[in-house]
């Protein structure tokens, strides 16, 4: 029996995704809620799951396709294994997915796009210009992983001296001078959601930006102090984010506008703080949501924070972790901006950024010491935001960070 696999819900507001990849092809063998296809979104990547067990009888679309929700992908011959026990799979089922993978690497085109491969994968691939047919996979069901790019690129790169006693093989022609190539991959949908949603901001707010420098030395040594007793109380470790999230609640709460955003002609303004965080994915840049941050304490924010940057890593966020959001916060530091200006993430009227920490010459009490200092950004849209409330929210920020006790007694 034939049973159809259509696209599921993909969320609010969301009708359409990308075909990102199939993890099954037909033949092979499925157990029941076993993934069986990628859907990119415009926030994230889907896995769609196979209602029943069996084996995959076809592809209905391709990878690249773009499908609605409810649309067919494809179909599962129903009961192929349903006798499987212990991790056995059925005769029937073992020999169609033997035949399947025949029948595939007989007529397979010797090209990256008869390898099943990850976003992550594609694009080491693409970066190193390795041949991915000519690669042992390692992951589950041979699939490839990042790392056996990598060692087939170092591989590459490094062949096995040939010996003294064999002939040498005649020179290749060389390149043409001056020869330049070129590639063109196709924008994934969340990079093209990306691009619109940054351009829509640019275009819609009036974007203007505010600075200050903090000095990260009261923060630096409080988790000196701490980390060890943090860690072994909480199980999470103790970074930066915890300290400006707190500090963000502060000048929130302080400065109402930083935390609203324009809907038509009236202001929506928030008794809560839900600050979206940015976290890099194999994809793109997304933003999860810290709900009611202002009413957790630093380890529950670390520990969301933590989760996220894993799950975000393993393409598993849902769009129910990045919906809503009425702040952000944007850590360019970790990988090594002194100074930028982020752009707000809509409907959103503010974002923090965050820059590296470098020892700087400062002047304190009237002497020059060296600090680690940090510049910090808040970008934020004057049609709602004057001025005065961005300055006054960032030097709110910057004194809850270069005196954390302010964070304990709500200064």
């Amino acid at each position: 029996m034939a049973t159809e696999i259509k696209v599921p819900t993909l969320g609010e507001s969301v009708t359409e995704a990308t075909v990102g990849e199939w993890l099954k092809q037909p033949g092979d063998a499925v157990a029941v809620d076993e993934p069986i296809a990628s859907l990119e979104t415009d926030k994230v990547a889907v896995d769609v799951p196979s209602p029943v067990a069996g084996v995959l009888a076809s592809h209905a679309v391709a990878v690249g396709d773009t499908v609605e929700v409810g649309a067919l992908i494809a179909t599962v011959d129903e009961g192929a294994t349903g006798a499987a026990t212990k991790g056995e799979e059925p005769a029937r089922a073992q020999q169609q997915r033997e035949d399947g993978e025949a029948k595939r690497q007989e007529s397979a085109p010797a090209d990256a796009s008869s390898v099943t491969m990850s976003p992550a994968v594609r694009r080491a691939v693409l970066e190193h210009g390795v041949d991915p047919t000519t690669i042992k996979g390692t992951g589950k069901d041979g699939r490839l992983t990042k790392e056996d790019v990598l060692a087939a690129a170092k591989a590459k790169s490094d062949p096995a001296p040939t010996q003294k006693s064999e002939a040498a093989p005649a020179p290749a022609a060389a390149a043409p001078s001056g020869s330049r190539g070129t590639e063109r991959v196709k924008m994934t949908r969340m990079r093209q959601t990306i691009a619109k949603r940054l351009k829509g901001a640019q275009e819609n707010a009036a974007l203007l930006t505010t600075f200050n420098d903090v000095d990260m030395s009261a923060v630096m040594e409080a988790r000196n102090k701490y980390k060890d007793l943090f860690a072994k109380k909480h199980d999470i470790r103790l970074g930066f984010m915890g300290f400006f999230a707190k500090a963000s609640c502060l000048a929130l709460k302080d400065v109402p506008a930083v935390n609203a955003y324009i809907e038509g002609d009236e202001i929506v303004y928030h008794d809560y703080v839900d600050i979206s965080v940015a976290v890099s994915a194999p994809n793109g840049l997304v933003v999860p949501v810290i709900r009611d941050a202002d009413k957790k304490g630093f380890a529950q924010i670390e520990k969301d924070i933590a989760d996220f940057g894993a799950r975000a890593k393993e393409g598993t966020l849902t769009m129910e972790d990045m919906s809503g959001g009425t702040f952000t916060i944007s850590n360019g530091g970790v990988f090594g901006s002194l100074m930028s200006t982020p752009i707000i993430n809509p409907p959103q009227s503010a974002v923090l950024g965050l820059h590296r920490i470098e020892d700087r010459p400062v002047v304190v009490d009237g002497e020059i010491v060296i600090r680690p200092m940090m510049y910090i950004a808040l970008s934020y849209d004057h049609r709602l935001i004057d001025g005065r409330e961005a300055v006054t929210a960032l030097k709110i920020i910057k004194e809850a960070i270069e005196d954390p006790t302010r964070m304990l007694i709500d200064l």
